[in-house]
């Protein structure tokens, strides 16, 4: 029977494997995770032949090689990055066969932080609460690759997309989040809530799968009491004792005990996960649906 299995050669700062995540468990205590920029996942999948739940592997910022034990079809996307097919040069954002016992090479991210790799079948480790997902904050999943890790495949599905490069959005020069206000907006000042959206603010190096932390005007509270732990969401911007907002991505806590003066729209969470530390970021209030 063919050996379908990856062969972990370089690792990468952090390379986790990563799939639509494992929703509707936060009464365990157990947070979403699932890849941060979803739509790319979701098209390197498509241009493999994958269905959209099959995992991938999300690298950051340096890339990572592997070596397939069988021919497989691998798409490049997210953050670009040089790929390479035992050193010559290979399409990103595009199929492209990968003999077995080649060594492929996806490099530094150009642009943005998160690059991701789907490979036909996709990465087959086993389940946790159904999903394949590593969860740097609970440790569910499988942990980050090291090297000469070996990673199971899935069998290939369908037949791989006839492209020979599909368009991807570029890494934000700017993070414009969309917020509505609340739960606990009223625990700050209206000075504070006037700086919260009119004011610039950079993302952080301190910024992580857990969350996207920033630099700028320290929000003032108005009421300075503790909050009982309550639950948290993905997106809800939550302002610890610094005063400097925290936007809450996939590995998020599923309680907290500080105050979420508002919440992201999930549909601008993606190019937050390519957002580089010192990328300038705008916090702009639509109104409550």
């Amino acid at each position: 029977m063919t050996d379908r299995a990856l062969a972990v050669v370089r690792a990468g700062a952090l390379t986790t494997v990563q799939d639509l995540g494992r929703p509707g468990h936060a009464h365990l205590g157990v947070p979403r995770s699932g890849a941060l920029d979803a739509p790319a996942a979701a098209l390197v999948n498509r241009l493999v032949g994958n269905p959209p739940e099959a995992a991938v592997l999300e690298t950051t910022l340096t890339g990572c090689a592997v070596r397939p034990r069988s021919a497989v079809t691998v798409a490049v996307g997210g953050a670009p990055c040089a790929v390479t097919v035992d050193g010559r040069p290979a399409a990103w954002g595009a199929p492209v066969r990968v003999p077995a016992g080649a060594l492929l090479d996806v490099g530094a991210a150009r642009a943005g932080l998160r690059s991701y790799v789907a490979v036909s079948g996709g990465v087959a480790v086993e389940p946790v609460l159904g999903s394949r997902s590593t969860d740097l904050l609970s440790g569910l999943g499988p942990a980050p690759l090291t090297d000469g890790a070996v990673l199971p495949l899935g069998a290939p599905g369908e037949p791989h997309a006839r492209v020979d490069a599909a368009p991807q959005p570029a890494p934000p020069s700017e993070l414009v989040l969309r917020v509505t206000f609340g739960p606990r907006d009223d625990w700050f000042t209206p000075e504070a809530l006037r700086a919260f959206t009119s004011r610039p603010y950079r993302v952080s190096a301190a910024s992580n799968r857990i969350g996207l932390r920033t630099e700028g005007p320290a929000l003032a509270r108005a009421l300075t009491g503790e909050l009982p732990s309550e639950g948290m969401v993905l997106g809800a911007v939550q302002v610890p004792p610094d005063g400097r907002p925290v936007v809450f991505l996939a590995d998020h806590p599923t309680t907290g005990g500080y105050p979420v003066i508002a919440v992201v729209r999930p549909t601008d969470l993606a190019p937050a996960a390519q957002a580089v530390p010192g990328t300038p970021v705008r916090f702009v209030a639509v109104r409550r649906r």
